[in-house]
């Protein structure tokens, strides 16, 4: 079986949403092709896209906030006219791409992917079923437009709402959770005491105290933010009750992994550097608590590691609407201007029952085996007849003989 995934490399979440998805159908046997959107219809459109979206996310935080409110704030039935002729020109380009090698269906993990999508159907350009993945807990602004899709999986049931307002039929809506690189999926099902002897063995592993705290500080792959800021306010916390250890990312910023690297030859506690590595997954197992941006990916793998957050930085629009959600379901602290990182460390080095409270929560949220129920899904779907003009209107229970791993 074959499937073509659409991303768009806005931010990296896109992306690693896309191979995570290419990761679990190869385990099962499958395989997938990823097309970066944009980079397909124009490379030099892609590029402009990226590069506008880091600036204005790093530089222009106001004019962001502003532009996503106003999006989120139109009606469903108001057409943006330029969106909409957009759409329909760069459909054309896409449609070779679809039907040059025989998909079984297509995925997509933006909203301009599906938006393209839904005008190729509604046109009868193309006759492939189409599955949308949201990469936060939230649906952006013009996810309304990509209602013509069969599918679209979100984060958590409790986004229904959110699904439902936006025109999505309850058949639809596939609650598997964002998908996150199988490798995250290790520990799932743990209990506490197996939890913590996990924490320990890893720990040991990276050459940490097995017995202290740890924190793990994590700005993204680009190490947004004043990371050895944030080190330095956390590490000059010296009247807690109980020691800690911290565990910094830089990610591929190397000029704040040389700042964090100085920081650590003079730290009071033990504080262990790195660049971008491929064993983030180790670390979280060796954190009890995570201080990051709230990315989608990045919290979706935090929570199926189990793993407090604090949030810090958030990027206006979406980020912020992660934020809001993870905060409502107990799984994370924030920082704000009057809540300064050290007041939130500390809240969690002296109170366990705060800790094991939010991971009480994490548990009731989390979806660690979200790329392999997704696989599961678009194999039984491939396997599936088509059932009239879309999939969805016969009821799925129905319609699917399903396959198992």
């Amino acid at each position: 079986m074959n499937f073509l995934i659409l991303s768009v490399t806005a931010g990296e979440g896109h992306n690693s949403t896309a191979k995570a998805i290419r990761s679990d159908l190869e385990k099962k046997g499958a395989s997938a092709d990823i097309i970066d959107t944009f980079a397909y219809i124009s490379p030099e459109l892609a590029k402009i896209i990226a590069e506008g979206y880091l600036f204005v996310t790093e530089k222009a935080q106001g004019a962001y906030r502003i532009g996503y409110r106003l999006a989120e704030m139109r009606r469903v039935n108001e057409k943006l006219d330029g969106m909409q002729m957009a759409s329909k020109a760069l459909s054309k380009e896409l449609v070779d791409a679809i039907r040059g090698d025989d998909y079984d269906a297509v995925v997509f993990t933006h909203p301009f992917s599906g938006m393209l999508l839904g005008t190729m159907k509604k046109r009868k350009f193309i006759e492939d079923r189409t599955v949308g993945i949201l990469t936060d807990f939230t649906f952006h602004p013009f996810w309304e437009d990509c209602t013509a899709n069969d599918y679209v999986v979100v984060p958590d049931r409790l986004l229904l709402p959110q699904a439902r307002a936006k025109g999505f039929r309850d058949e639809q809506i596939l609650p598997f959770g964002i998908p996150i690189n199988p490798k995250f999926r290790d520990g799932a099902g743990q209990s506490p005491e197996e939890r913590a002897q996990a924490r320990r063995a890893a720990r040991i592993k990276l050459g940490l105290d097995p017995e202290k705290m740890t924190m793990l500080v994590m700005g993204g792959s680009m190490g947004y933010g004043n990371m050895a800021e944030l080190a330095e306010r956390i590490d000059g916390i010296a009247a807690a009750e109980r020691d800690f250890q911290m565990i910094a990312v830089a990610g591929r910023n190397e000029a704040m992994k040389k700042t964090l690297d100085a920081l650590s030859a003079r730290s009071a506690h033990r504080l262990l550097v790195t660049g971008f590595v491929d064993y983030v997954s180790t670390l979280m197992d060796a954190a009890d608590c995570i201080i990051t941006k709230p990315g989608g990916l990045t919290t979706s793998e935090s929570l199926a590691k189990n793993l407090p957050m604090i949030i810090v930085n958030p990027i206006p629009g979406q980020e912020e609407r992660n934020t809001e959600f993870l905060l409502n379901n107990g799984c994370a602290m924030a920082t704000s201007k009057t809540v300064p990182i050290e007041e939130c460390i500390y809240q969690l080095l002296v109170s366990d029952v705060r800790l094991e409270a939010m991971r009480s929560c994490i548990r009731a949220v989390a979806k660690p085996d979200s790329a392999g129920e997704l696989s599961r899904f678009l194999l039984n779907l491939a396997a599936t007849p088509r059932i009239g003009s879309y999939p969805h209107e016969k009821s799925r229970k129905d319609e699917f003989e399903f396959i198992e791993d």
